[in-house]
């Protein structure tokens, strides 16, 4: 699954740190979203979307 973390947390002009902050998780996590090598729990992902104001499709993309 691809995601568009990095480019939402750039248009929202966020750090890494920043995000990982709002989210109440480690900085890691986001970084390894963002390098595709961590799905978030559907708990988590809907947490982004929901923080970023978008839809979790808007962000997450399935690609089978």
């Amino acid at each position: 699954m691809k995601n568009k973390l990095k480019v939402y947390r750039a248009i929202h002009n966020l750090t890494q740190e920043q995000l990982a902050d709002k989210l109440n998780v480690s900085r890691q996590t986001v970084i390894a979203i963002e390098n595709n090598r961590y799905l978030p729990s559907i708990t988590l992902a809907f947490k982004i979307a929901i923080f970023f104001k978008i839809k979790i499709e808007d962000i997450f993309i399935y690609k089978s």
